[in-house]
């Protein structure tokens, strides 16, 4: 166990180290003994995949701060286990903590593509950029035995369809080849996010992600392919990674990246205390420092669902944030626009083939 953690047993490889009540429960057990008898309380350190069946593929969003207006998510909870993800939330609504049950309980819908190709056959249909990952990562370890994103990539290819990922896992330089011909059709963009350069900081906030140097390499295969590519900053935790805004602009940028973006760190829900617990586990001489530093960030309190400033915070402290990155972007990077991505090539392969028959 790291010096800097609590004398309680840390749970290694994870980053909650609580499993909160879900608030949708009236009634839950406790472990009220540490003796052998309640040891399965603790539940099992495996992940556990779990089949879902939605009806629907596509989620509508109308959050007006978000930048997209569909979402496409085939997994729910994530292995990843990064401390502060706001998706953790939501796994409640599946009757699971938002704690540790976020990395070891996977949904996986398995009917996705089925489901998108159905989507996108209706007659009522228009093309409009999807954006995959809202939510949870789509190229999370278990992609790699399902291959559930690459399919629906193909299937985006197949239908000449818009879309734009975000990822922090180096998987999808196994699906180069499709991301490179959609590229060639103007039909994606990606971002991939990075919050620092630090290992010991990775580890501890990102257990089960890729290290920040295979993600930069994994920006220059994408520019190499001439994928649009950019570098999201997120979440800014002020007092642990607010420092490396410009280096880490600064080596996207000379990976290949073209522009930047970033979030300041929001704790809504469950996630609160269970950041709280991580927080003085993980940095007990500041952690009080760190609480204060988001707090200042969202009016006085760690919790922000105000559209705006949910995401880039106000107060002096991400005042600071903002000047810091609008320094570092105008240095090292172009930091332009988003590349607009083609809705006019739509087309359903029925019905193509049916037009060359004439």
């Amino acid at each position: 166990m790291d010096s800097d953690h609590s004398h309680e047993a840390y749970i290694k490889g994870r980053g909650a180290q609580v499993n909160p009540h879900n608030k949708f429960f009236s009634q839950q057990y406790v472990q009220e003994h540490i003796e052998g008898l309640d040891e399965h309380f603790a539940g099992s350190a495996r992940t556990k995949i779990i089949a879902t069946y939605p009806k629907v593929i596509l989620s509508k969003v109308d959050s007006p701060d978000i930048g997209f207006y569909q979402s496409l998510n085939p997994y729910q909870g994530c292995e990843h286990g990064c401390i502060y993800c706001y998706a953790r939330n939501s796994h409640e609504y599946w009757g699971f903590s938002a704690g540790l049950d976020f990395e070891r309980k996977i949904l996986v819908k398995y009917d996705a593509v089925a489901l998108l190709k159905k989507e996108f056959e209706k007659k009522s249909y228009r093309p409009e950029t999807i954006f995959m990952s809202g939510n949870t990562d789509c190229y999370q370890p278990i992609e790699r035995k399902l291959g559930i994103t690459r399919q629906l990539l193909s299937t985006m290819l197949t239908y000449k369809h818009p879309v734009s990922l975000i990822s922090k896992n180096v998987l999808m330089l196994r699906d180069l080849d499709i991301l490179g011909a959609l590229a060639e059709l103007g039909l994606v963009s990606v971002s991939v996010t990075i919050n620092s350069l630090r290992e010991e900081v990775r580890r501890k906030m990102e257990p089960r992600t890729a290290s920040a140097a295979a993600r930069l390499k994994l920006i220059e295969r994408l520019a190499e392919r001439q994928i649009p590519v950019s570098l999201m900053i997120a979440p800014i935790v002020p007092g642990i990674n607010s420092d490396e805004m410009p280096a880490l602009i600064k080596c996207a940028a000379d990976a290949g990246a073209k522009w930047a973006s970033y979030t300041i760190v929001r704790l809504n829900g469950a996630i609160g205390d269970i950041f709280r617990d991580w927080v003085h586990k993980n940095y007990p001489d500041r952690a009080a420092k760190v609480l204060h530093g988001i707090a200042s960030c969202h009016g006085g309190k760690i919790n922000d669902s105000e559209w705006g400033r949910r995401i880039r915070g106000n107060g002096e402290v991400a005042a600071g944030i903002q000047q810091l990155f609008n320094c570092a972007a105008s240095k090292y990077m172009w930091n332009g626009d988003r590349p607009m991505l083609r809705t006019d090539l739509f087309e359903r392969p029925s019905q193509s083939g049916q037009m060359r028959l004439f």
